[in-house]
């Protein structure tokens, strides 16, 4: 276990009101733009210059929509949780594919990472179809599988990415037996090291879905709390239940909805009434 610690230890606001200029001309109206929106533009914009990350990495390609303000909002339902205890390992599944849980991951643990105070860890553990990577704008990357089956070294498969204090494992190539692999005393010694080591640093990980797949359960139990995505009107709620039976409901930290239209169009309609009508 010392490996490994060793391995992450190699590896290892400003606020901006914008005003304009008015000179002689009749005076405009305050434009208010928040410290954590501007950085968001700020690396955005650097991403974008050296590498194609994905648009539905929101925290940067659209940091004052909707849906980034509800990353912040489970940023902050994270760090103050009502129990007093902060969840420092984070499992994001979902009941079937397709439902979004890569994309909370990314942002979540973006959201994480552009706090003050906290350094975050997002590992793609979905070794049947890996997308984490691709949602950073990397690609044909060694990962968790390499390190698995032992073809690597950790601190090879460390991605430090241009995000202040984001750190990546991705999963590299898909595995031909990933419920083994997942399974593992040394995937299970990777997780109890990279959790209890780092007590500033949150462990983000991309499950696969619990429904198909046979691993999610074990992964479940070595993190502290889980978040389950739902895709809106699309997956049964007796399927939702069953899994998270399943999985442990003491464990499941909340259910984020993904998909739910009429959120995103009353944020947008008093977000635009708030910060641009004054």
């Amino acid at each position: 276990m010392g490996k490994i610690a060793d391995a992450l230890e190699r590896h290892d606001k400003e606020t901006v009101v914008r005003l304009d200029d008015v000179k002689e001309a009749p005076p405009k109206k305050l434009v208010v733009e928040e410290p954590e929106v501007k950085l968001a533009r700020r690396i955005g914009a650097e991403l974008g210059s050296q590498q194609n990350f994905n648009e539905s990495l929101v925290m940067l390609s659209c940091p004052d929509s909707a849906d980034a303000e509800t990353f912040k909002v489970l940023r902050g339902q994270i760090l103050f949780s009502r129990e007093g205890k902060v969840p420092r390992s984070i499992l994001v599944t979902s009941t079937f594919p397709a439902e979004g849980k890569t994309y909370v991951v990314a942002n979540l643990a973006t959201s994480l990472a552009m706090g003050i105070d906290e350094y975050v860890l997002a590992v793609d553990a979905d070794l049947r179809r890996p997308r984490l990577h691709r949602m950073f704008g990397y690609s044909k990357v060694k990962g968790l599988h390499d390190y698995l089956v032992g073809n690597v070294r950790l601190e090879e498969v460390l991605i430090k990415s241009r995000i202040n204090k984001l750190s990546i494992l991705p999963a590299g190539k898909p595995a031909r037996n990933p419920a083994e692999l997942l399974s593992s005393n040394m995937m299970a010694r990777l997780l109890e090291e990279v959790r209890g080591r780092y007590q500033d640093r949150f462990i983000i990980i991309d499950s696969p879905p619990s429904s198909v797949t046979a691993e999610t359960k074990f992964l479940a139990q070595h993190v502290d709390g889980i978040i389950y995505v739902v895709m809106a009107s699309k997956t049964p709620r007796k399927n939702i239940e069953k899994a998270i039976d399943n999985l442990g409901r003491d464990k499941v930290l909340g259910i984020v909805f993904n998909g739910y239209e009429q959120v995103r169009k009353s944020y947008n309609r008093y977000y635009h009434r708030y910060y641009k009508s004054r």
